[in-house]
């Protein structure tokens, strides 16, 4: 009898889920049970809790959040174009070059807007 060239997989997921059930059984077993009113507070970061969540933050912080995240990409894109570099040769510096160009011409973009200024 032949084994699937997918049972591997198949065992290393069930594997996975019973680890998961087992440490969940084992938490509700062995865990303590007493609930109090500083156990049911809301914690964040050891700030008391002050307002609601429905406050407004500034645009700023999304900005620096997209900007991250663009850069971020960019330094994926860095690595794997590292990792292959040997079968690229001279049209993969080509083609990092364009996407480094565009990379810098959106950062000086992105400064002379304001976006990277903090107030």
């Amino acid at each position: 009898m032949e084994l699937s060239p997918y049972f591997p997989l198949f065992l290393t997921i069930c594997i996975a889920t019973g680890i998961a059930a087992a440490a969940a059984a084992a938490s509700l077993f062995f865990g303590p049970r007493k609930a109090n009113k500083a156990k049911q507070e809301i914690y964040e970061c050891g700030i008391p809790l002050v307002g609601t969540a429905r406050t407004r933050v500034s645009v700023k912080f999304y900005i620096t959040a997209i900007l991250f995240i663009l850069f971020d990409i960019e330094t994926i894109f860095l690595f794997l174009w590292a990792v292959s570099f040997d079968m690229l040769a001279w049209p993969g510096i080509g083609v990092v070059s364009v996407f480094f160009l565009v990379l810098i011409v959106g950062l000086i973009y992105e400064f002379k807007r304001g976006a990277l200024q903090w107030e």
